[in-house]
């Protein structure tokens, strides 16, 4: 049996060994996913015990840029976003990569939102948007606009992944109409489930609204975008869709979008 893990710093309420659980059961595979919860001060230490006795693992807070001098070798998108959350340990050394990047992917072509040549701001400047915000350049988005609250500060590392993006401030967004709004903060996450990043009017300006957040499966920020009639999108898909990507990294095997659908209606029987 091979060993895998979840690398951050206080874990106590991750959904991961759960999705990683249902996709041993549902493939079949024998494995098994433990929490590791690690101060930044012990990592070195702890990706010594990683090399020796897993075959992979993900990272998380705090630790998606702290382990990257500690690997041997990063793939392009993981170097582009600046973080690694998936690294696979095997002959070769250790290797990172980064799966949000693919899991955002993955859940936008499921629900069919194609991103080219269309308008699309991102509300949010955090590691994961960077992500998101690296998808959106390889798949040749129009214009991205990327909303922060301090514009005159925002991470410069941004402009290495999308030099054409245009930074605006919230009060900016009012005047802007695009087509897909994505939210890649935490408002309106459990249990400050009463707030919403922006205003109703100015999720209306957009055809489609995506959450990355998935408890609750509706936020405030969906529910007043299915309201204006526009699609909408939690994060839940987004969640499994990195985690089997990463197992398809581990396995060497791809998986179709059924196994993180069955997944994924597991895991709302219990949100």
């Amino acid at each position: 049996m091979k060993h895998y893990g979840l690398l951050g710093g206080k874990l106590g309420h991750s959904l991961s060994p759960q999705i990683h659980e249902l996709f041993f059961k549902y493939t079949g595979i024998e494995g098994d996913y433990t929490l590791l919860e690690t101060p930044q001060e012990d990592l070195p230490k702890r990706m010594e015990e990683l090399r020796a006795n897993y075959a992979g693992s993900n990272v998380t807070i705090p630790h998606k840029l702290h382990v990257m001098p500690l690997l041997d070798s990063i793939t392009r998108e993981a170097k582009a976003i600046g973080a690694v959350n998936t690294i696979k340990f095997d002959e070769n050394g250790a290797e990172g990569y980064n799966t949000d990047y693919f899991g955002f992917g993955r859940m936008l072509e499921y629900n069919n939102i194609d991103v080219r040549a269309k308008r699309v701001a991102v509300l949010g400047t955090g590691g994961v948007a960077r992500a998101v915000v690296k998808y959106m350049v390889d798949k040749r988005v129009g214009k991205l606009y990327l909303v922060t609250r301090d514009v005159a500060h925002v991470d410069k590392d941004f402009l290495k992944i999308a030099p054409k993006c245009k930074f605006i401030d919230y009060d900016g967004l009012a005047a802007l109409t695009g087509d897909v709004i994505v939210n890649c903060t935490p408002v309106g996450m459990y249990p400050k489930v009463n707030a919403a990043p922006v205003t109703p009017e100015e999720i209306s300006n957009f055809d489609a609204a995506v959450d990355l957040i998935y408890n609750p499966k509706q936020t405030l920020f969906l529910k007043q975008a299915a309201e204006a009639k526009m699609q909408t999108v939690n994060g839940l898909f987004m969640l499994v869709a990195q985690a089997v990507a990463a197992q398809e990294i581990w396995q060497g095997e791809k998986y179709d979008s059924e196994l993180i659908v069955k997944i994924m209606q597991d895991l709302e029987q219990n949100i």
